[in-house]
């Protein structure tokens, strides 16, 4: 592989997925610590 090859990005929907993932994982640990905090509170 030469330097001047383009960088080979992955497809704007494999781009798009793990951007959903991330934000996915972000909601759940959100809404896992809101229900520790209610378990802890009731």
């Amino acid at each position: 592989m030469l330097w001047s090859d383009p960088e080979n990005e992955p497809p704007k929907e494999l781009r798009d997925m793990q951007a959903m993932l991330r934000r996915l994982g972000v909601l759940v640990a959100l809404a896992m610590v809101l229900s520790m905090l209610m378990i802890g509170m009731g």
